[in-house]
């Protein structure tokens, strides 16, 4: 899953809500500088990926392209239920979408103390580009995916998987919507096995 989706998997607690905006940033164990609740984000972040990772809606998806784009569904795919999530947002949540945001936002830039430079680098480009909320355009999932292509390291499609993904979206979005309520009971056990 990709910000907004791990975000919203969160609930209330903003420090998961930060924990699970650094996952993506953060490789091997936390640090001891991190609030403990903090890191217990980035564990639930790392959590919903390997039930997405391995959830069977999610891996019918990826057999919907062919290579050399199924090599790397996964990133793309990430991408994509954000649309989903964005485009249905009130259905997921009472709070409004931009509204959800914005308080995202300013609580990545109240905490800039401990983000990753890595996050610090995206943040700016979150502020830029209207994100998360933003992702509620095709066009800016599309540009996400080309310059996520520049950052490989090997030569990629992933910057031009953009009108497949539109062309398969009926089909995405259905697996979606039967995917994504399991992945929410998920998480809230998850995080209520683990009370702050």
């Amino acid at each position: 899953m990709n910000i907004l989706a791990h975000a919203l998997l969160a609930g209330d607690d903003a420090a998961l809500r930060l924990g699970g905006a650094m996952g993506d940033f953060v490789h091997g164990t936390p640090g001891d500088h991190l609030p403990a609740r903090v890191r217990d984000g980035i564990y639930l972040h790392r959590a919903i990926d390997t039930f997405t990772d391995s959830h069977a809606e999610v891996r019918a998806a990826r057999e919907r392209f062919d290579p050399p784009f199924r090599r790397y569904a996964g990133i793309f795919l990430d991408m994509w239920f954000d649309y989903c999530l964005a485009n249905d947002f009130a259905r997921w949540s009472t709070t409004p979408l931009a509204t959800f945001s914005s308080g995202l936002r300013r609580e990545l830039h109240e905490a800039d103390r401990l983000l990753p430079d890595g996050l610090k680098r995206f943040l700016g480009y979150m502020d830029a580009n209207d994100l998360p909320a933003g992702y509620a355009d095709a066009g800016a999932i599309g540009k996400a995916l080309q310059g996520i292509s520049q950052r490989l390291s090997r030569a990629n499609p992933v910057g031009e998987v953009l009108p497949l993904l539109l062309a398969r979206h009926e089909a995405l979005h259905a697996g979606f919507e039967r995917f994504f309520p399991e992945l929410r009971e998920f998480a809230a056990a998850w995080i209520s096995d683990r009370p702050a």
